[in-house]
């Protein structure tokens, strides 16, 4: 298989405003197809491997329908005491992720899948996040931004939420939701050359 077989635009499975400006950063030429179909654990399946294989069932179900484009599809959970936290429901549900995240250090895995003419390729990055201690004004400071509801975790690094986090040991854009840093061992993997798409 070589590039030159596949169009050069990306297909992101996406509509995360974020993976999209970080292509965008990249000069990465993609359109955006998100996937209609939210994974959801299975029981006694690992937090980094529910990661992966949601990433992979969305770069599959939208390469149905882009056979011959990459499709790039990317998934992150945020782990804690081995469980999954993802979006709050309500806000008392956004103040009672950021209580148990409060003072403490937690993963954020994100898996990122690249499906290319019925094979799929995926890699996994995972990196620790520290809380500061949080009081009960900040958060309903940060809840009362609203930032909270729409995130995995009830938080966002690049926003506001960078407030609440003392460090970050791993990538950021792995927190972020897409680690750009693993996107050529990715494009490898699947045999294309990933400066032939941005």
């Amino acid at each position: 298989m070589t590039p030159s077989k596949l169009g050069n635009t990306v297909i992101l499975a996406s509509g995360s405003p974020r993976r999209r400006e970080l292509l965008e950063l990249l000069g990465m030429s993609f359109e955006v197809h998100p996937a209609a179909d939210e994974e959801s654990p299975e029981p006694a399946e690992s937090p980094s491997a529910f990661t992966v294989r949601a990433a992979r069932a969305k770069a599959l179900l939208v390469a149905e329908d882009f056979p011959k484009s990459p499709v790039l599809a990317s998934d992150t959970v945020v782990e804690i005491d081995n469980r999954v936290l993802g979006k709050p429901v309500s806000t008392a549900d956004a103040r009672a992720m950021l209580r148990m995240l409060s003072g403490r250090t937690h993963q954020v895995h994100t898996a990122v899948a690249l499906a290319v003419k019925g094979r799929c390729q995926s890699i996994l990055d995972t990196a620790d996040v520290c809380f500061r201690p949080l009081d009960e004004r900040t958060i309903d400071w940060y809840v009362a931004t609203t930032e909270p509801m729409d995130k995995a975790g009830a938080y966002a690094v690049q926003g506001a939420g960078g407030l609440l986090v003392e460090s970050v040991k791993g990538s950021p854009q792995t927190v972020i939701g897409l680690p750009i840093h693993r996107l050529p061992e990715l494009f490898e993997a699947s045999e294309l050359d990933f400066w032939d798409y941005v």
